[in-house]
């Protein structure tokens, strides 16, 4: 198969300085005779636009250099398109490429582009907005919501921010659906994974797979702080077992299970982030998987 590649830059995500990256892509890619083109991301998140150009210039890849939101975003945009996606992870978190063992690195990344073979793989809806890696409610949502407002991007930065939200958080109240029960609990937050990745190779979900047609759900419950932390790095390691049946509720510590839908009524307002971008705060999330949605270039 002929290909044509589009890129799209966030000039904004991450630290790294785009115009060298740019100047990589062009030189990798006219290495391999493929024709390309390369455009900046959008402010809107919006790529429909790019629908009939797709079509017309039969363009067969869409590859991103940016952070989780921008690869949502286009992603959303495009997948019914028949194109198959890539990723330059560029961002502060990057957790789909680093589930999707996409290295970071610009020219391994630019390899795996090449080299690897696409994978289908899955997408969620929380009420109408597509997320393809994790997104939350609570603790890590704050830190999101704070994060965007700074000049100053990068891990470091992201950390400063945690221990500030963690020493500041309150737990919130929730009401929870699934497989047709519901249940009352307070939570200091509730991932929801569809990729084993916080970002940063810090694995929130260790059972999470990205084309399994299940979504992993983190809850940590109120407890003291000292609790939380434990707990929280037991569920890092992998220690703290999924719950394959039924849902243990009395659970100390972190309620870990999957499912393919899940309604949550957010009764203290908790923030919410999607696929680590702050969004509005919903007072009701229903969340499903949307199977095998789009394809993406892993090695």
């Amino acid at each position: 198969m002929n290909r044509h590649i589009l890129y799209i830059v966030n000039p904004i995500s991450g630290t790294r300085a785009k115009k060298d990256l740019e100047q990589l892509i062009e030189k990798r890619t006219r290495e391999q005779n493929i024709p390309f083109q390369i455009i900046h991301s959008v402010p809107n998140g919006d790529y429909s636009f790019l629908h009939p150009i797709i079509k017309e210039q039969k363009i067969t890849d869409v590859v991103i250099a940016g952070g989780d939101g921008t690869v949502s975003q286009v992603i959303n945009s495009l997948m019914d398109c028949k194109v198959n996606f890539g990723i330059l992870p560029c961002g502060s978190g990057n957790g789909l490429a680093f589930a999707a063992k996409i290295p970071k690195n610009p020219e391994k990344a630019l390899s795996v582009l090449f080299n690897g073979k696409p994978v289908i793989t899955d997408g969620y809806y929380i009420n109408n907005s597509f997320a393809c890696m994790l997104s939350g409610l609570g603790f890590d949502a704050q830190v999101a919501h704070d994060f965007a407002s700074q000049k100053k991007r990068g891990l470091i930065t992201y950390i400063k921010l945690s221990l500030k939200t963690f020493f500041a958080s309150k737990p919130y109240d929730f009401d929870i659906t699934v497989n047709d029960k519901t249940f009352s609990i307070k939570a200091y937050f509730i991932s929801i994974a569809n990729s084993n990745q916080f970002g940063n190779h810090i694995t929130i979900a260790p059972k999470a797979s990205l084309n399994d047609g299940l979504l992993d759900i983190i809850i940590v419950k109120k407890q003291n702080k000292l609790s939380f932390v434990f707990y929280t790095l037991l569920q890092l390691g992998g220690i703290n077992k999924l719950q394959n049946k039924e849902i243990n509720i009395k659970k100390k510590g972190i309620i870990y299970f999957q499912t393919e839908k899940i309604s949550i009524n957010n009764r203290s307002s908790a923030p919410l982030h999607i696929d680590g971008e702050p969004v509005e705060t919903p007072e009701k999330a229903d969340i499903s998987v949307r199977k095998k949605c789009f394809w993406l270039y892993q090695p």
